[in-house]
């Protein structure tokens, strides 16, 4: 019962969403509401932002961060190479070819994780794949990646790696090492607008 308040929780702004989209743009869902609830309670869909930044910085072609926050958030601050797709627009028709696709590992973030979860749940639950959520959203990145909290000079090994490896891709990634970190919602760089791609039309025949 638990379980089915937790999806109940998060399907509803789903709903909110939908209704808000022009019918025409809506398509039918691919899983059950039992599928996308195993999924959800996996968890799978979470990438740490660890794993992120050191895609980031090595400029790894497969990476395409999506964010999710209104265009106004998105100009504030906004993570390297990333697009925008606020959540209202995620079911327009000239972003499909963006999150419907097989070759990229898209990334949904949003400042948390509620948005961009619900993006995720919308496309997955549509069927499509190679979707993802950035772990704890930009407020985590902050606190993990731009501003590390230096480990205790007897933590493990393992922890002082981390540190290290954190702290030289914060300053990689604008961060001070672990001082001077911008804060969420600091002006960055403006970014050329994303060229939508063209919706396909469908063939003409057949059933």
């Amino acid at each position: 019962m638990k379980a089915r308040l937790i999806l109940a929780s998060t399907l509803i702004p789903l709903g909110l969403i939908i209704a808000a989209v022009p019918e025409n743009t809506t398509k039918p869902y691919k899983l059950t509401a039992d599928e996308l609830l195993e999924e959800v309670k996996s968890g799978t869909q979470f990438i740490g932002p660890d794993q992120v930044a050191d895609m980031v910085i090595s400029n790894d072609p497969s990476l395409q961060l999506i964010d999710v926050r209104s265009a106004a958030e998105y100009e504030k601050f906004n993570l390297p190479n990333s697009i925008n797709i606020p959540l209202v627009d995620i079911l327009n028709p000239e972003w499909e070819e963006y999150i419907n696709q097989d070759v990229n590992l898209n990334v949904f973030y949003s400042n948390g994780t509620n948005d961009a979860n619900q993006a995720w749940m919308i496309t997955r639950q549509l069927g499509y794949k190679n979707n993802y959520v950035l772990q704890g959203g930009l407020n985590y990145w902050a606190e993990t990646v731009l501003n590390p909290e230096a480990p205790a000079s007897t933590s493990p090994n393992e922890e002082i790696l981390k540190y290290n490896l954190r702290k030289g891709a914060g300053m990689a990634l604008g961060g001070e090492a672990a001082e001077t970190a911008p804060a969420i919602g600091s002006p960055s760089t403006p970014k050329p607008p994303v060229q939508k791609r063209a919706t396909k039309k469908p063939v003409q025949g057949g059933c």
